[in-house]
This record gives structure tokens, sequence and C-alpha cells, in this order.
């Protein structure tokens, strides 16, 4: 398995509280300001997403890519990042 960023291991070591979207592994200024501007602007909304596709990879990774464009390597670091943190925290 490939290492982490540590922005993945800053996330996922406690609650998500209000942390902005870039906080997630994988979105940075970019792409956090797409999402921000389809009304995702908090890491707990896209969480919200990931939930609401029931933690499906291929799902999760298509929606982040349809929806800001996310290449294959920030869907998986985004991926990897909230399926961790769910693991931690839920």
């Amino acid at each position: 398995m490939s290492s982490t960023s540590q922005k993945h291991k800053d996330f996922v070591a406690e609650p998500m509280g209000e942390k902005s979207v870039t906080a997630l592994a994988g979105i940075g200024d970019v792409l956090g300001k797409r999402l921000e501007d389809k009304g995702f602007d908090k890491a707990y909304v896209v969480l919200g997403q990931f939930l609401v596709l029931k933690k499906d990879e291929e799902l999760f990774r298509d929606w982040l890519n349809d929806t800001c464009g996310a290449n294959a390597k920030q869907q998986r670091d985004c991926y990897g990042c909230l399926k961790e943190w769910c693991d931690a925290f839920l």
C-alpha cells in the first residue's frame, strides 16, 4: 500500500470539526474552490456525500471526478483519507 501524506495523517488524527474541504488529502486550493462553488465548503459536507455513497470507493471517486475534476491520485488520496477517518471515528 502506498504511504500517506502528512496532510492525510494530520486529518485522520483528530475529529473533523469545522475543517475546510482543503484539509482533505488530495484536495488542494483549485479542487477546493471547485467543491466550495458547488456547496461542498467543509470536509464534513464531503464526508456526508461519502456516506451517502455508502463508502463505496468507485462511486465516491467517480463523484469526485465529476464534481471537481479530481485526477486518479487525488481521488485515491481523498477516498483513503475519509475511509481511514471513518474507521477511526465512526
